[in-house]
């Protein structure tokens, strides 16, 4: 019988045992035997061929196949910038050719509509239908526009084709579209010589087709006439509160024909001076009507600029306009505090523009029915004190929505002695700024005297904000 038999092992040198068997479990890699060079050489050249492979890829080769004898070899480009630049260029000819193509489709298409349109009109003739301005293809025009007129009104090809910028291959002149409903004045004031001088503007017809809505007028190719004897302006600051010489202005449309007949209408006395638009704006003398404006706080209406400016945080009040600003006085005074400020104006009855222009401030002609051209929420103040009861109100509430359009949030408009009928102010006018959106900050009314008690006349200052949010 075998008996099996165990080899026992003192205590001391089992426990002996256990610990060199733990310590080369938990050896780290770094206490290990070190590799052979030959694995560290394999290694070193398999980067050095890894790197020659990309030096040569990113280098701007390309990879050809090998195909049999004869056969035509296609190439990959990898990162070959001239091959990818003859890509591009000839995705850009193609598009091109397929927009000059989309082009002459369109084109082909209008002259296939103006066929069908004449086809019909003939149809109605003779039918004895008398067609209207716009089925005659004048473009709403009540005669075909002619000459100057035509140039300056009529779309012209882009000479570049379609243009992906415009999204049209045509340019069209930015004309009033209330011109059309006066074309024979349009007409008259377009009858130049090009490339001459513009013929003397007598019966103020430029003036009397911006009143009417033709605004813009069309462009036109001749000179305006410099006045004899030019002078050139006074330097600032003292050109703010100076008058200009009489040289500086054309006074052909205007009844007065120089500023001292301007200034003798503010000081005539018992009203002898006529009624004219900003009877007193031309008097700039120290101590005048003009001189004191917006200088002091009534308590009412009359708000003082110094006293709108402290509203605000200092330095924020930095550009403004002025709407119907006459002859530039709120302007000066705000360029006296830092303030840049463009003067609306017409020249109704006077050179107000030059005036402006002449005590080194920006004039912009402008009637209260055109668009303000100016971005959305750039301006930090706009003020107005041209606008009253006299305007339509639908025209009055897209001119306020315009003014909210052009100030920036926190911006202030300053509606200044906003005259208006008494029952008017609460029904119509206050809803029609509400509804605007503006934040009262002032709002402060008054009875309107000047021409009697009886008419029940009222004016408004306000002072508006442009809510942040």
């Amino acid at each position: 019988m075998h008996t099996s038999t165990k080899l026992r092992i003192p205590t001391s040198q089992q426990q002996q045992l256990d610990a060199a068997i733990m310590d080369g479990a938990h050896r780290s890699p770094a206490a290990r035997p070190p590799a052979p060079p030959r694995s560290k050489m394999k290694l070193l050249l398999l980067v050095i061929a890894t790197n020659l492979v990309s030096v040569y890829l990113f280098s701007g080769a390309s990879l050809s196949l090998r195909l049999p004898a004869g056969a035509a070899a296609p190439s990959i480009h990898l990162w070959d910038s001239s091959a990818l630049l003859r890509d591009l260029g000839a995705t850009r000819a193609a598009l091109a050719a397929a927009r000059a193509e989309v082009a002459a489709l369109r084109a082909q298409c209008n002259a296939s509509s103006l066929l069908l349109e004449s086809v019909l009109a003939g149809l109605g003739a003779a039918h004895g239908d008398k067609p209207a301005a716009a089925d005659r293809g004048f473009d709403g025009w009540p005669e075909e526009p002619t000459g100057e007129l035509r140039l300056a009104t009529e779309p012209h090809r882009l000479p570049l084709g379609f243009s992906a910028k415009l999204g049209t291959d045509e340019l069209h002149p930015g004309v009033g579209f209330a011109c059309r409903n006066f074309q024979d004045e349009l007409a008259r004031y377009m009858a130049y010589d090009a490339g001459g001088e513009c013929p003397d503007d007598a019966d103020a017809l430029e003036l009397q087709l911006i009143l009417k809505g033709c605004e813009p007028l069309p462009r036109r190719r001749c000179r305006p006439r410099s006045p004899a004897r030019y002078v050139e302006p006074a330097p600032l600051p003292g050109s703010l509160w100076s008058i200009p010489p009489d040289t500086t202005v054309n006074w052909s449309p205007y009844a007065c024909k120089n500023y001292t007949c301007l200034v003798g209408r503010a000081r005539a006395r018992g009203g002898g001076g006529g009624s004219y638009e900003c009877k007193d704006c031309f008097d700039l003398a120290a101590g005048g009507k003009e001189r004191r404006r917006w200088m002091s706080d009534n308590g009412g209406p009359g708000f003082s600029i110094d006293g709108v400016l402290a509203s605000r945080a200092p330095g924020t009040v930095r550009v403004g306009l002025d709407i119907g600003g006459g002859a530039g006085t709120f302007a000066a005074r705000m360029r006296e505090r830092g303030v840049t400020v463009v003067t609306t104006t017409l020249d109704v009855g006077a050179p107000f523009s030059a005036f402006v222009a002449s005590r080194g401030l920006v004039p912009l002609q402008l009637s209260l029915a055109q668009r303000l051209p100016l971005a959305d929420g750039v301006m930090d103040i706009v003020h107005a004190m041209q606008l009253g009861g006299w305007v339509p109100g639908a025209v009055l509430e897209l001119a306020l929505f315009d003014v909210y359009r052009v100030l920036r949030p926190g911006g202030v408009f300053w509606l200044d002695h906003f005259a208006c009928v008494g029952p008017r102010l609460n029904d119509t006018y206050a809803p029609i700024l509400d509804r605007v959106g503006f934040r009262r900050l002032r709002w402060k009314a008054s009875r309107k005297l000047d021409l009697g008690a009886e008419r029940n006349e009222w004016y408004l200052s306000a002072l508006l904000e442009k809510p942040l949010t």
